[in-house]
């Protein structure tokens, strides 16, 4: 089928996160359907060790599903493998892992750091 395409996550090739112009440290991405212009698609998000991602708000919904390893929010709240997080429009965090996750993330819209 020419309109379909498949991701396999065990054969990634990740490249350094830089959704917002400039590469963060300890994070990298897959974009599979990922828009940047209108913010909406999925992606593979990595955070090696101590990865930490920039406090952003969203205007619009984003949602992840983690794959492996675990991610611990600014609320101090931690997602583990098989959690499914969905932020709506106008919520604002950060977050960060200790021993390092995998995340496929699902996009609606832009987020603006803070």
């Amino acid at each position: 089928m020419k309109k379909r395409s498949i991701t396999k996550i065990s054969n990634l090739k990740l490249k350094p996160f830089n959704r917002y112009g400039k590469p963060i440290p300890k994070l990298s991405w897959h974009p599979i359907s990922y828009d940047k212009k209108s913010g909406q698609g999925s992606y593979i998000l990595k955070f090696k060790p101590g990865g930490k991602s920039l406090k952003h708000k969203h205007f619009g919904t984003e949602e992840f599903l983690v794959l492996e390893g675990s991610l611990k929010d600014s609320d101090n709240t931690e997602f583990k493998v098989g959690d499914f997080v969905s932020f709506k429009s106008g919520s604002t965090h950060f977050s960060s892992s200790v021993k390092g996750c995998l995340l496929l993330v699902f996009m609606s819209g832009i987020n603006k750091l803070l």
